[in-house]
C-alpha cells in the first residue's frame, strides 16, 4: 500500500450482510428540450446499505445532483422524464409514488442537504420555525415539543446556545453554522438515507473538516446510509466506504474507495485523480511539475458519440471505444468499470 492510500486501509462502517436500503435500477432522466433529449442520467444503478457511506464523483454536470433530486422526485415534470428505471425504497418505487407519498417520505424518511445553506434556508423564518415545520408535519408533536426536539438536534451538530439559535435568523450565522443547521434539519426525523449534495462548497478548510467529522458521528450513531456527491477526492478519500464515478451521465466506475485509489481501472478515474493538486516537501519540484489535466471538454448529452462518451479525451482509446460503447463489467472482484483497454492501461501510480 503506497503513503497516499495508508489512510484508506480502514474497516467497513456498513454491514455487509445488510439488505439496500435504498436501491436505483437503470435510471433514465430525461428533460425534453428544444435542442433535443438531454439525456442526464442514463442508466444508473446503485444501491447503498444501512450505515455506509457511498460518494459519487465526477466532473460538473455528468448527473450526479440530478440523480439525487430523482430520487427525491423534486425535477419538474416536464420537461424532466423518467424513460425507464426504478428507485426502489423499503419495498415501494419511489418513481410510482404520487406527490402525497412522496410528501410522507421527503425530510422524514429520506433526507437531503443542499449545496449552499444560505439559499436552501428561508431568510424570512428564523432558525426554529424551519426546523420545528418539518417535525410537527411528519412526528406529530406539539409546538413546544417540536422546538424542544428542534435543539436537541441543534445541541447534536455542536451548535452552542442552541435555544438562542433558534430564535435567531440565518443571516446573522456564519456559513459553517448554517450547514450545521441544515444537517440538523435533514437528520430531525431520524431518516434512513441521508443524501449530501456537495455539503463542504464555499466552507474554509477547517469548517469542512468539522462538517465531514460531524457527519461520520451521525452516521455511526444512527446507521444512517448517506449518499455524498462531490468533486473534491480528498474528501472521498476520508469519508468514503464506496465510490461510484459518473461521466455524462453514466457511471463508468464503482468499488471500493481503497481498491479504486489503488487500482483504477477507468481512464477517467485516473485522470481525475491526476488534476489534484499534491503537497510536497520538496518545493523545487513541485514548480517545476505540472498539473496533469484531462484534455477537451464532456460531449453534448444532446449528441452522446456511439462509442465510449470519453474515447475523444482518451489518451487509450481504440477504434472499437469510438465505435462500441463497453459493458459496465466486473474487472476484479466487486470492482466494475465501462472500459475496452482496461487490460492495457499501465502500472498505476500517482
Amino acid at each position: 500500500m503506497t503513503e497516499d492510500t495508508a489512510l484508506l486501509d480502514r474497516g467497513p462502517s456498513a454491514d455487509a450482510g445488510a439488505d439496500p436500503v435504498l436501491q436505483v435500477e437503470d435510471l433514465r432522466t430525461y428533460f425534453d428540450t428544444r435542442d433535443g433529449v438531454v439525456k442526464a442520467v442514463d442508466g444508473l444503478s446503485f444501491s447503498v446499505r444501512p450505515g455506509e457511506i457511498l460518494s459519487v464523483v465526477g466532473e460538473s454536470g455528468c448527473g450526479k445532483s440530478i440523480t439525487s433530486l430523482s430520487v427525491m422526485q423534486l425535477l419538474p415534470r416536464p420537461p424532466a422524464r423518467f424513460a425507464s428505471g426504478r428507485i426502489m425504497f423499503k419495498g415501494s418505487d419511489l418513481l410510482q409514488a404520487s406527490e402525497e407519498e412522496m410528501r410522507r417520505v421527503r425530510g422524514n424518511e429520506i433526507s437531503m442537504i443542499f449545496q449552499d445553506p444560505m439559499s436552501s434556508l428561508n431568510p424570512v423564518l428564523s432558525i426554529g420555525d424551519q426546523l420545528t415545520e418539518a417535525i410537527m408535519l411528519h412526528q406529530g408533536l406539539s409546538q413546544k415539543q417540536a422546538m424542544d426536539h428542534a435543539a436537541e438536534m441543534l445541541d447534536l451538530v455542536h451548535i452552542p446556545e442552541p435555544r438562542r439559535r433558534l430564535k435567531e435568523y440565518p443571516h446573522q450565522l456564519s456559513g459553517g453554522m448554517r450547514q450545521r443547521v441544515m444537517i440538523a434539519m435533514a437528520l430531525s426525523c431520524n431518516p434512513s438515507v441521508l443524501i449530501a449534495d456537495e455539503p463542504t462548497t464555499a466552507l474554509d478548510v477547517t469548517i469542512q473538516a468539522q462538517i465531514l467529522a460531524l457527519m461520520e458521528e451521525i452516521r455511526d450513531k444512527l446507521k444512517t446510509a448517506i449518499i455524498l456527491i462531490t468533486h473534491d477526492l480528498g474528501v472521498v478519500a476520508e469519508m468514503a466506504d464506496r465510490v461510484l464515478v459518473m461521466y455524462a451521465g453514466r457511471k463508468v466506475e464503482e468499488a471500493d474507495v481503497a481498491e479504486i485509489f489503488e487500482r483504477p481501472q477507468h481512464p477517467y478515474t485516473r485522470g481525475l485523480m491526476r488534476s489534484v493538486p499534491r503537497l510536497t516537501t520538496d518545493f523545487s519540484e513541485a514548480r517545476q511539475e505540472r498539473l496533469s489535466e484531462i484534455p477537451g471538454i464532456v460531449p453534448a448529452l444532446t449528441n452522446l458519440p456511439k462509442g465510449c462518451t470519453f474515447a475523444e479525451r482518451c489518451a487509450f482509446a481504440t477504434d472499437r471505444c469510438r465505435a462500441e460503447y463497453p459493458a459496465l463489467e466486473p474487472k476484479k472482484p466487486d470492482h466494475l468499470a465501462a472500459c475496452w483497454e482496461s487490460a492495457n492501461l499501465p502500472d498505476w501510480t500517482l
